[in-house]
């Protein structure tokens, strides 16, 4: 009678491990990864984008049928920490593809990992032209406007600028040198006469604003150009505007109107710098009026640009796992390249050739209204128009 029952018992244990098992099947796993210690600011809203999405989604249905989960984890800044969460992921979770990261090196270490692993990769933020061209590969595909997209939207307004002598300011570090490195190619490019008078490269998230400042204005530029963001940036700013360096100066600015940058700056923010960013409270389309509403419903709060990144991120997985009828990484990353979806900017599409979107970016110009720092004659710029040929692509990107 013992052993009738010990064996009834293990069979009935061997079947609930299995009912539980089948049940687990039925989630499909994504893995995110992204600087949440370090960049609060962006990665906040950020997180809130991609929960809203994720509710979304499995409020419709899941993925075919297939309720999504996210799992996330802090890369606390490090390359090294971001490749450990994504070994996790992919080892111990189990994931069907990774998403996310936000600073440039770690993009690229999270793009190599999958790489490697032969893991699909959708990089959410970092924005070095490296993530699709020089280091691109087969497994990562990226969200936001490269740093090339954004730098050809500046440089269409910057090149109308009468200045001649032109300094940089920038964060020394992959992002930070690939932002200058573009833009003085596209600028001089537009304009030979073009003078480039000075760079300065202080440490990201370390800037000693007071000799920066200094060393630009004895550079005595026209015209400058900005790629600091975050605390460093409200750093920069404040020291520009005691010393008087940002008076009669031209500024051309990558960022600074995303709203996680420009609300810091408050009454400081200066005026008519040229800036790529996220005017929230002035875009009328359906798409976008759509997710502002359902964004200020679930968090009484309103978006930033982050916001937008993390929502589109998780949007976009599940179109492509959707696609793709399965989890196989061959067959997502068939799914991925040409695919259109829409997006609060829009529709946007994966390009086949460098898995590039082609979501854009707004160009304005900044402003103060009511003590607060606001984009004003903005215009969307849809990334399609922005990219090199195909032809120019091929000289760029490895064969995969």
């Amino acid at each position: 009678m013992r052993a009738r029952n010990y064996f009834v018992g293990a069979a009935f244990a061997l079947l609930a491990g299995g009912m539980a098992h089948s049940a687990l099947a039925q989630d499909i796993k994504i893995g995110e990864i992204n600087s949440y210690s370090l960049l609060p600011s962006f990665t906040e809203p950020y997180r809130k984008g991609w929960q809203l999405a994720v509710e979304e989604i499995n409020a419709a249905g899941g993925i075919n049928g297939k309720k999504l989960v996210v799992i996330s984890k802090d890369d606390g800044g490090k390359p090294a920490d971001a490749q450990t969460a994504a070994n996790e992921l992919v080892s111990s979770e189990g994931v069907a593809m990774l998403t996310g990261t936000f600073l440039s090196n770690i993009g690229l270490a999270v793009s190599d990992f999958a790489n490697q692993k032969k893991v699909f990769f959708l990089a959410a933020e970092p924005l070095t032209d490296a993530v699709t061209w020089s280091k691109g590969n087969k497994y990562t595909f990226r969200l936001r406007p490269s740093n090339y997209m954004q730098a050809a939207m500046l440089v269409e307004a910057a090149a109308k600028l009468p200045a001649k002598r032109w300094a940089t300011i920038a964060p020394n570090y992959e992002y930070g040198q690939s932002a200058v490195a573009v833009f003085k190619k596209l600028m001089s490019e537009k304009r030979p006469d073009i003078q480039w008078v000075d760079e300065q490269w202080p440490p990201q998230g370390k800037i000693d604003a007071g000799p920066v400042v200094q060393a630009v204005a004895a550079a005595n530029p026209e015209a400058i150009l900005n790629v600091t963001f975050g605390p460093d940036l409200v750093k920069l700013v404040r020291e520009g505007n005691t010393r008087g360096l940002f008076k009669g100066r031209e500024v051309v600015s990558f960022l600074t109107g995303e709203p996680e940058y420009l609300d810091p700056l408050k009454d400081e923010t200066p005026e008519g710098w040229i800036v790529t960013g996220y005017p929230w409270y002035s875009i009328k389309t359906p798409e976008h009026e759509a997710f502002l509403k359902a964004y200020q419903a679930k968090y009484n709060d309103y978006p930033r640009l982050g916001s937008i990144v993390g929502y589109q991120t998780i949007k976009a997985a599940a179109a492509i796992i959707a696609k793709a009828g399965s989890t196989d990484t061959d067959k997502m990353i068939a799914a991925a390249e040409g695919l259109s979806m829409p997006s609060p900017f829009g529709e946007i599409t994966f390009r086949k050739i460098d898995h590039q979107s082609t979501l854009g970016a707004y160009l304005g110009k900044t402003a103060q209204k009511d003590g607060k720092g606001v984009m004003v004659d903005s215009t969307y710029k849809k990334g399609s128009d922005y990219l090199p040929s195909d032809a120019e692509v091929e000289k760029l990107r490895p064969r995969d």
